[in-house]
């Protein structure tokens, strides 16, 4: 008999964010589950690891399996979303995870986002490491958001991802339009939208009367054909993207063997 699925969940919003908990209430329809999230707020550390303080884990909560629902096992970690994965499978999954779930974020990590998630970035690692990987956000930065039109999406996508599997070394980037946009159309397997961040550092004055810089931003895309994830955002649609960690770009391999000669 084969072992019963284990479920890897992870965040960049810090393990008691609303997201989260509502990711593991469903996962728990599935499989045993084991959460290792940071203590806090980790956005933004895209695939960063710690390297320059001890990582230590704590348990929040476990709990038995009870009626449909299985077992769960909480950690908060100090490091990053990468380090949760990494010391999670390593020393406190029991067994090798079936699937390495993320989120769910609050805020957008379509088209660019993908590049400064922390979400993303524990999902990518889980892939990097042989572990099938799906990450979830909801265009919602709220922290009392509502994930309700999200759940029957993401028990569908959970369900066709251990029985049907994924892509070997691809990961899902999966986000969902405002709650306000509900019901959603439907789910669109698509393409990143190219855009780009217009950012720039506000400068600041603490109390002190000392200069300090805030990141600021606004972003701007203009590709929004109706293969990419922000067009279906935009029109109400759940957006789905493969994505891999491997950054080589072959269409220039040919070009760029010049440099051989």
């Amino acid at each position: 008999m084969s072992e019963k699925p284990l479920i890897l969940i992870s965040n960049d919003d810090g393990y008691s964010a609303k997201g989260i908990n509502e990711l593991m209430a469903v996962a728990r329809e599935f499989a045993d589950i084991v959460v290792m999230a940071p203590e806090g707020n980790a956005s933004a550390k895209s695939h960063s690891l710690t390297t320059s303080m001890p990582l230590r884990a704590k348990k929040i909560r476990e709990e038995a399996a009870s009626g449909h629902l299985h077992s769960l096992a909480i950690y908060a970690c100090n490091g990053t979303p990468v380090d949760c994965v990494k010391l999670a499978t390593e020393h406190f999954c029991p067994r090798r995870p079936t699937l390495v779930l993320s989120g769910i974020n609050h805020g957008s990590n379509a088209s660019i986002n993908i590049l400064y998630s922390g979400t993303m970035g524990a999902a990518l690692e889980a892939v990097t490491n042989g572990y099938p990987a799906i990450g979830f956000s909801l265009l919602d930065h709220n922290s009392d958001a509502d994930f309700s039109a999200c759940l029957p999406f993401i028990r569908q996508i959970i369900e066709d991802a251990l029985t049907v599997g994924l892509p070997e070394d691809i990961a899902l980037n999966v986000n969902f339009p405002y709650a306000k946009q509900a019901p959603y159309k439907g789910l669109k397997v698509c393409r990143a939208s190219r855009a780009c961040w217009s950012d720039s550092f506000e400068q600041r004055e603490d109390p002190y009367h000392q200069p300090y810089w805030w990141l600021t931003g606004k972003f701007i895309c203009n590709d929004t054909t109706p293969d990419t994830d922000q067009w279906a955002l935009e029109n109400g649609y759940v957006s789905v993207v493969p994505v891999k960690p491997d950054y080589t770009a072959f269409e220039a391999i040919t070009n760029m063997k010049r440099l051989e000669k």
